[in-house]
């Protein structure tokens, strides 16, 4: 049997890291709506068919902005996922046929991933529904969402191992030594004595420690500390060497 040609589409699907306050890395998910499914088994990644007219990466930004609000946000493309059957699954069909209204036979998606501060606030305009979701209690996605987010995963290990300084992207602009670590650690495949941690962190005068200290904790109350990006791109260091 020969080979034919098909109605082939290409998407964008952006996979949103967040660091939240206990310290967790958390997804931003969608709600799609399918009458045939429960509101707990509609999640999904956000993401978009790419217009006509539009540039790949300029459909990741649109997606973002529609997502978050936010016009400018850090983007890195890092797959693209093409597999035939990807988007095979009954239901996957039915909210395609529903949402687009096109004669899809075969769906091409080009991921990203994208880091946003969790403390700022999101300010859909697409979705009535989108949630921070902890990254190891991701539910079972649509299409191969689960795949994205795994290779996103290891996409954004690689990413700060090149450049350090997009980890401070989650964390808040005041931040612990203690959050720091813990991110770093939930990145990296580096596990390190949080004391070395704190000694590597105060030889570096890019991380600037500020006049005030945690309230209203059970703890002791740490020092913040802010980063400075002149600084840090005059050094070009790497936080671990």
């Amino acid at each position: 049997m020969g080979s034919t040609f098909i109605h082939t589409y290409v998407s964008v699907d952006c996979v949103v890291f967040g660091f939240d306050h206990e310290n967790r890395l958390n997804i931003l998910l969608v709600q799609r709506f399918l009458d045939a499914l429960p509101a707990e088994k509609q999640k999904k990644l956000p993401g978009s068919l790419i217009l006509s007219d539009e540039d790949v990466d300029d459909a990741a930004q649109r997606v973002l902005h529609e997502l978050t609000g936010i016009k400018k946000m850090v983007l890195k493309q890092f797959k693209c996922f093409a597999d035939p059957l990807r988007a095979s699954n009954t239901d996957d069909i039915q909210w395609m046929d529903k949402e687009y209204k096109h004669n899809i036979d075969r769906i091409i998606t080009v991921a990203y991933l994208s880091l946003c501060k969790i403390d700022h606030k999101i300010n859909s305009s697409k979705y009535d529904t989108v949630d921070w979701c902890p990254i190891d209690k991701v539910p079972s996605l649509p299409f191969d969402h689960n795949q994205i987010i795994e290779e996103s995963f290891v996409e954004i290990k690689r990413w700060i191992e090149y450049d350090f300084s997009i980890i401070f992207e989650l964390l808040p602009k005041k931040f612990t030594i203690r959050q720091l670590y813990q991110l770093y650690n939930a990145l990296s495949e580096k596990q390190i004595d949080i004391k070395n941690f704190h000694k590597k962190i105060s030889s570096f005068n890019y991380i600037i420690p500020l006049n005030e200290i945690e309230k209203g904790v059970s703890h002791r109350a740490a020092r913040y500390y802010k980063f400075d990006a002149k600084v840090y791109k005059k050094n070009n260091n790497k936080l671990i060497k």
